[in-house]
């Protein structure tokens, strides 16, 4: 059973920035008819792949997720925060901050955010 994400604004705002960019760069490439799709509509297209095995599989080997220590939980500081890979072997590679909560079967998107 998927999980229900819960969206921090921060997170919220950031995904919607994203998702602006890209659409933004398909539209002027549609009108200069180029074919290569440009980082903006990538780096959208990966972070929708990331926050869908998320909500299907938190676990899945391929988001590389693992604890991190750095930021806190929103709902409880001694619970865990989890970071999953969006990018790798990127400079600035992107990564989706996360945790379970705040209800059974939810998960909460903390941030999305370039490798600090």
């Amino acid at each position: 059973m998927p999980f229900t994400l819960v969206w921090l604004n921060e997170s919220a705002d950031t995904f919607r920035e994203l998702e602006a960019a890209a659409q933004k760069s398909l539209d002027n490439r549609r009108k200069s008819r180029k074919a290569k799709a440009s980082k903006q509509e990538g780096l959208f297209k990966q972070v929708v792949k990331t926050v869908e095995l998320l909500q299907a599989n938190p676990r899945h080997p391929g988001l590389k997720t693992h604890e991190y220590n750095s930021i806190n939980n929103p709902y409880d500081p001694d619970t865990k925060v989890f970071e999953a890979c969006v990018q790798n072997r990127t400079p600035g590679a992107y990564r989706i901050f996360w945790c379970y909560g705040p209800k059974q079967g939810e998960i909460t998107i903390i941030a999305i955010t370039p490798h600090p």
